[in-house]
């Protein structure tokens, strides 16, 4: 019966109950008059509760299983991998379970291929606009600056002082532009490791003026390899830009450490923090990061009391 569509098991089901009920109904000495007496009406209302129960209990074998996929699938979060369901014997209902756990894994697979080559679609696009940024911009506005110096000697006295300003409007440009190609491509990763983008990443941020970072790096840090560094880095430089942004913040603690098996940073703050923090792009790009390379991202939240950036990167 196990190879039966769950429609017909359910109607084998009924029917087996019913022909029992029926069965015992008529063999039994209980019998009903043409006006049911009160000792017929209870002993019709205990058979009736006895098929109702027995036809339950053999049915919760077959549909509990369902209520509790569709429980799960009402609630299932595409960032969170431990979802899977328990099965229990071999039933429909397990074999429900069992695709259902299945098709999490597939899904799972999918999304962390297409995120992996997204990712690395925007890195590679990173690099080229920071690459065209500091080649292309970056030199043409040099260019200018030097331009502006030499015109400084072949004009009045009274209109260098708004020379000078443009000039120092184009060494403005310079440093933005830097600045940006910076954070497009944190070459400094690449040629000098992740403990020092982190410091230079850390400098960045304070120097705007807004926010004091202080920054905490363990000892005994292993060599991570190229990607999961590029994770922490991409983690920490979104977390401390949303202390820039949302947090008004005056101060916030990064800290990269090693905790049993596990790297784990940390990108605290002292801001306004949130009641019901709300998962935004940024947050679930942190996310899909970390699911990458098989690391936990929490994010906590408290009125008053700042927001908690927590990744933990297994060894």
């Amino acid at each position: 019966m196990s190879h039966l569509p769950l429609y017909w098991r359910v109607c084998l089901t009924n029917w087996a109950v019913f022909c029992v009920g029926t069965l015992v109904l008529a063999l039994s000495p209980a019998r009903v008059s043409e006006r049911v007496l009160a000792s017929e009406a209870v002993v019709l209302a205990v058979g009736l509760v006895v098929m109702a129960t027995l036809n339950a209990l053999l049915l919760l074998r077959s549909l509990a299983p369902i209520d509790r996929v569709i429980r799960t699938m009402d609630s299932v979060d595409h960032l969170s991998p431990d979802q899977r369901l328990t099965t229990h014997g071999k039933g429909a209902g397990a074999r429900l379970v069992a695709s259902y756990n299945a098709m999490l894994d597939r899904l799972e697979t999918e999304r962390s291929t297409s995120n992996a080559k997204a990712l690395a679609a925007q890195e590679a696009e990173r690099h080229r606009i920071a690459q065209e940024l500091h080649d292309e911009v970056g030199q043409s506005l040099t260019v200018v600056l030097l331009g502006l110096k030499g015109l400084e000697r072949q004009i009045p006295e009274d209109v260098r002082p708004e020379l000078a300003a443009v000039r120092e409007s184009a060494r403005t440009g310079i440093d933005d532009v830097r600045r940006v190609a910076r954070q497009l491509r944190p070459g400094v990763l690449e040629d000098l490791g992740l403990h020092a983008a982190l410091a230079s990443l850390a400098t960045d941020v304070g120097a705007l003026g807004r926010t004091t970072v202080r920054r905490t790096i363990g000892r005994g840090l292993p060599e991570l390899p190229q990607d999961r560094e590029l994770v922490i880095y991409r983690v920490a430089q979104e977390a401390l830009t949303n202390v820039v942004r949302h947090a008004h913040a005056a101060t916030a603690e990064l800290s990269l450490c090693k905790v049993g098996d596990k790297v784990v940073l940390t990108v605290a703050d002292d801001g306004r923090g949130s009641a019901d923090l709300v998962a935004g792009a940024g947050i679930s790009g942190m996310r899909e990061r970390a699911l990458l390379v098989g690391a936990e991202l929490r994010v906590t939240s408290v009125p008053g009391r700042g927001t908690t950036v927590l990744l933990e990167v297994p060894l």
